[in-house]
């Protein structure tokens, strides 16, 4: 038997048959979870509550160099007591499958490296000083 149904789609109307094929519509069973075995609760291990070692010999100040976008260091080019020239590059900042480097906004020497290579940095993290 072909019954008739009118249809809209953004706004156009269709006229649609369709054949009703015998049969009775049957409810689908729903499985049923299985037990599970009994599980040991166990106390967790305890935690080390140790500071890391500080990545250079000073602390970040106001003039640290800050990081300009979020990404992962992947090199660093200088180390702490280099002197550098304006526009040297620094590291290499790794961030969308991209590589940026960085380069010193100033000559000078390195007093200080605030990353370390691999870690993860965001938006106006200090990565290096020069004085």
């Amino acid at each position: 038997m072909l019954r008739k149904f009118k249809i809209s789609i953004d706004g156009k109307e269709y006229l649609v048959e369709m054949e009703e094929i015998g049969g009775t519509s049957q409810a689908n069973p729903v499985p049923t979870p299985e037990r599970s075995a009994p599980v040991e609760v166990v106390a967790p291990a305890d935690v080390s509550t140790a500071v890391p070692e500080t990545k250079s010999s000073v602390e970040a100040g106001a003039d640290a160099m800050t990081s300009p976008m979020p990404g992962t260091i992947s090199r660093l080019l200088v180390t702490v007591g280099e002197v550098v020239e304006i526009n040297q590059p620094l590291m290499i900042l790794e961030a969308m499958k991209m590589e940026n480097e960085i380069v010193a906004g100033r000559a000078g020497q390195v007093t200080g490296i605030h990353i370390s290579q691999g870690e993860m940095v965001n938006p106006g993290d200090p990565l290096i000083t020069i004085s």
